[in-house]
């Protein structure tokens, strides 16, 4: 499994999301890929207000905040 976590600098919800995700990987095994949304122009235009954003596998699962228990569901 791939797991993308959109994110950027000074972003509080973002920082809840990381510690979520590293949780997670003591429970299960994926692919972790953090990129900056700012570092992207089209990636900002998509993104720009709903960061953190987080897909599995290329598909939007979580915006905003993500549950330790549903991300472990949806992997």
């Amino acid at each position: 499994m791939r797991v993308t976590l959109y994110t950027r600098t000074g972003c509080c919800l973002c920082d809840d999301a990381k510690k979520v995700l590293q949780a997670a990987r003591a429970r299960a095994k994926f692919e972790l890929e953090e990129i900056d949304i700012d570092r992207d122009p089209a990636l900002r235009a998509l993104y720009n207000d709903e960061v953190p954003v987080i897909a599995i596998n290329g598909r939007k699962a979580f915006k905003y905040r993500v549950d330790l228990k549903e991300f472990l569901k949806r992997l």
